[in-house]
């Protein structure tokens, strides 16, 4: 049974990326966590002074949280009856982050799935505080981001984008094999750069690739340098129909140390189609 934890801060946008995951994973047996940290960073500033006050205010948070998952559980009792999939609330006293992490290493987490904007609706500051820095934390683990306002209907083609710089080992792929026997989609394996000549290590990685996938429906796809990678990528991606794009989470790719560009960042700021983030 596949493992899934869904974050959630009870927003339009969470419970969006919380009906895509149970779509996305209609036909497969799943078990969800679904997570609620509740401790804002901020009431760090009051000190020791105000620990009562603070006490008061951390009671009254648990209480909400556990009350909003009772109702979303009772939710989807009632209108989401799918034998395949298992649901556990949970609600932690920790940053998002820290909760995510402490959850993973505890129940043996397979995939995070987390929608990119938040009840605030200030784009770029939650995804600074939340989504980036999950991503930066949880480095053993596909993340799976949904964008706001995401309709999910169909799963159509994957997108991998690879300078073929990196081996990929074999359970980094995973997510990706599972989805497409799913779905029984294409997987488009798409290298982005201003010329187009591998050297052996990219031609050997490219290899290993046609093995990992082999028995599935695959095609190498090479896209123009265009500005910025990301730009480039979601130039292509945006002529796709019900397409997920994938990407590895190096340390520091070629283009960031040429160009200073923060690939997997802008691609989580910018993505209007899901993201998932390979491990690192």
């Amino acid at each position: 049974m596949k493992k899934i934890v869904l974050t959630t801060d009870f927003s339009e946008n969470a419970w969006n990326a919380i009906f895509t995951a149970l779509k996305i994973y209609a036909d497969l047996d799943c078990h969800f966590y679904l997570l609620h940290a509740y401790e804002p960073s901020t009431l760090n500033l009051l000190g020791t002074k105000s620990q009562q006050r603070l006490g008061v205010i951390y009671d009254s948070l648990s209480k909400h949280s556990e009350q909003e998952l009772e109702e979303m559980y009772k939710y989807f009792e009632i209108n989401h009856k799918n034998p395949k999939h298992k649901l556990t609330t949970v609600s932690m006293a920790e940053t998002l982050e820290e909760a995510v992490k402490d959850i993973v290493s505890q129940n043996d987490i397979d995939l995070v799935l987390m929608g990119t904007q938040g009840a605030t609706g200030a784009k770029e500051v939650f995804l600074g505080s939340n989504t980036v820095k999950v991503l930066k934390t949880i480095k053993n683990i596909p993340i799976f981001a949904i964008p706001s306002g995401y309709n999910f209907q169909k799963l159509r083609t994957i997108i991998l984008a690879t300078d073929f710089a990196k081996t990929f080992k074999k359970n980094e792929l995973d997510i990706i094999i599972e989805l497409a026997k799913l779905w029984k989609a294409p997987i488009e394996i798409v290298h982005v750069a201003i010329e187009f000549n591998l050297n052996d290590t990219q031609n050997m990685n490219k290899t290993v690739l046609k093995e990992r996938f082999a028995g599935l429906n695959y095609t190498f796809k090479n896209v123009p340098f265009e500005i910025s990678i990301s730009q480039s990528l979601n130039t292509y991606v945006g002529n796709k129909d019900s397409t997920i794009l994938s990407i590895i989470r190096h340390h520091h790719t070629f283009w960031e140390k040429v160009i200073g560009e923060a690939i997997v960042k802008k691609i989580a700021f910018h993505s209007n189609i899901p993201v998932i983030f390979l491990p690192q």
